[in-house]
């Protein structure tokens, strides 16, 4: 996609009309979030490559590195894409056990030698959840207090149900970050740091030695960097911890089919596959939206974290919230202000 300048070192702003924006629909947006979603931090709206809108709150600043939960998936999505362009990972159909020879399933354990990447990108690996976990949600608290997260992992992998059929699961997005630790032989921070971040000017995530496991430790919102586990792996299904401005690089760059600055960072073919259309709405670790005739890619996370791409309007919406239970479903902003704005 030609661009007449790219977001690498400082993004451009401009007037919303002057790019097929209706400014009066994005003052509606502004007060809204005001009004009826007091956890929103920051809101970024870019067409075209250029700011429209942005604005923070509850005091959070442009340059604020926040955590935003499970976007960290889509991020991670486009790592494997990148580790599969350079070989490291040969193709999405790899059986997952194969990055895993020390690990010796029972004998009788058929379907976890079937599960494949793709299954894992997908989730539609059964994922077997302990019977005491009577809420029906994965045992994330349960993870974070093994010494091996790979190996508890591992072990309910495969398990109640069969491949195919749709079940969120962030321990295997874990899974996929530890294939691409022992593929790329560097973890998905440092990867991500040199073959994707510095490319788009996103800023580089240093290295923050875990202070522990406990919840506020892996969970928290005063978290730092990004997240690993005990033996390193960076976490593939949380843990990120990015400003505003950066992820919006991010999602520009899926909106432009992967080119910055003229080179490809990411195949097309890539993201093509990610956004396929499926029965489940769920592409490769991100969310396939549709508003009238119009599809818009999502990477979301708890709390109401956000960015959503939609490549035929060449619009990239951005929103970083604080993490709580059950905020506000923030998909009106986009169908009740934002793609109302746009008026070409």
């Amino acid at each position: 996609m030609k661009r007449d300048y790219w977001p690498t070192d400082e993004w451009r702003i401009a007037e919303p009309s002057s790019l097929g924006m209706d400014p009066g629909k994005l003052v509606e947006l502004n007060r809204t979030v005001k009004d009826q979603y007091a956890t929103v931090n920051g809101l970024m709206v870019v067409r075209k490559g250029y700011i429209v809108f942005e604005n923070y709150y509850n005091g959070f600043k442009q340059d604020k590195p926040q955590h935003v939960a499970s976007v960290t998936k889509s991020f991670l999505s486009a790592l494997i894409g990148l580790a599969l362009s350079k070989g490291y990972i040969q193709r999405v159909d790899q059986k997952v056990l194969s990055f895993f020879p020390e690990y010796e399933p029972a004998p009788g354990d058929i379907q976890k030698r079937l599960i494949t990447l793709r299954h894992l990108l997908t989730m539609t690996a059964p994922m077997a959840w302990k019977k005491s976990d009577t809420t029906g949600h994965e045992p994330l608290d349960r993870l974070r207090r093994q010494r091996n997260w790979v190996q508890f992992i591992l072990e309910l992998l495969g398990q109640n149900g069969r491949p195919g059929a749709f079940q969120y699961s962030t321990a295997g997005a874990h899974l996929l970050s530890a294939v691409l630790t022992r593929s790329a032989g560097m973890c998905a921070r440092q990867f991500a740091n040199e073959h994707l971040f510095k490319p788009l000017g996103i800023r580089e995530i240093p290295d923050y030695p875990e202070q522990g496991f406990l919840p506020d430790d892996v969970f928290g919102d005063t978290l730092k960097g990004w997240v690993h586990d005990p033996q390193g792996n960076t976490a593939g299904g949380w843990g990120l911890t990015i400003s505003v401005r950066d992820m919006a690089r991010f999602g520009l760059l899926y909106v432009s089919r992967g080119i910055w600055e003229g080179g490809q960072i990411i195949p097309a073919e890539w993201i093509d596959e990610s956004w396929a259309e499926n029965p489940h709405d769920y592409g490769y670790l991100w969310w396939l939206k549709k508003e009238g005739d119009i599809f818009v890619y999502a990477a979301l996370g708890a709390g109401g974290n956000a960015i959503y791409c939609i490549p035929e309007k060449d619009l990239v919406v951005v929103i970083a919230s604080e993490i709580i239970l059950k905020a506000r479903d923030r998909w009106p902003l986009m169908t009740n202000c934002i793609l109302p704005a746009v008026t070409e």
